[in-house]
């Protein structure tokens, strides 16, 4: 069952016969609440309509009930309503919504299954090249053994080059994912939301008060600095580098991107 993540609601829902005709009967407000909400089951049930727990387990009158947070008499009343509209239909205690290609695109699924595929056979082929490698270093004698644990000292190295400064979550990760979670946001607006967020962080630190217009780092540099150091480092570096351009004091043979990296590794070695 692949994740799913949105079926198709027109915007005149609310003008089809249909749900006109369930609203008009007894508690009709939720019978059109309770279609809407079983066509979000069948979206992430993602087989063809039909309304599936978990793969090989179809959702009974019961489970949908429980599922959905509705007494089961209102479920079993909504269910045969939805089933003389020809809305809902029940074939060897299987629910499915009748036409479900109206409320999800069938290239759209099919796309979203073709990008598995690809993703399954990438992951496939990475993990036979891995395979490949090691067997060939296996199969080899010194040389290619002693060349194998070179390639491997290199990558160690690198990875504790790499953790030392990633001992932490950056603060500035920390910082816009609190604020995304503050404001409430969900989906596309979330995410504009943090490019936005972000995007004034580096205005503060590289235009604003912290650089004072003295520091030169480039916005590369900067995501990097950001995935290597903490706010309150970052912050502390910039100052610095800012009062030394002040004064005039230059970094000779040093960038200011270099500059801070360096003065973080001092510092950190001497906790």
């Amino acid at each position: 069952m692949a994740d799913v993540k949105w079926v198709k609601i027109t915007t005149d829902i609310f003008e089809n016969r249909k749900i006109k005709h369930l609203r008009r009967l007894p508690d009709g407000d939720r019978l059109a609440l309770i279609w809407v909400m079983l066509l979000t089951v069948a979206g992430r049930s993602n087989m063809d309509g039909e309304l599936y727990l978990t793969e090989g387990l179809p959702y009974t009158a019961d489970m949908l009930a429980d599922e959905l947070g509705f007494e089961a008499e209102t479920i079993d009343f909504a269910l045969k309503t939805m089933a003389q509209l020809h809305m809902v239909e029940g074939k060897k205690g299987i629910f499915r919504i009748v036409g479900w290609e109206e409320h999800q695109s069938v290239e759209g699924m099919e796309k979203i299954k073709e990008q598995t595929r690809k993703r399954v056979a990438k992951c496939r082929e990475k993990k036979a090249a891995v395979e490949t490698r090691n067997a060939t270093c296996n199969a080899t004698c010194n040389a290619t053994v002693t060349q194998c644990n070179a390639i491997e000292e290199e990558e160690e190295k690198e990875k504790e080059n790499h953790s030392f400064f990633r001992s932490q979550k950056t603060e500035e990760e920390k910082y816009v994912e609190k604020k995304v979670l503050e404001s409430g946001f969900e989906g596309k607006e979330a995410d504009s939301y943090r490019i936005q967020l972000r995007e004034n962080l580096k205005l503060k630190y590289l235009g604003g008060e912290l650089g004072q217009n003295m520091v030169f780092i480039s916005d590369e540099q900067f995501e990097d600095l950001c995935q290597r150091l903490s706010l309150d480092e970052i912050e502390k570096y910039f100052h610095i580098v800012a009062e030394c351009e002040r004064e005039g004091k230059r970094y000779k043979k040093k960038s200011h991107y270099q500059a801070i990296l360096d003065m973080a590794t001092h510092d950190r070695l001497l906790l």
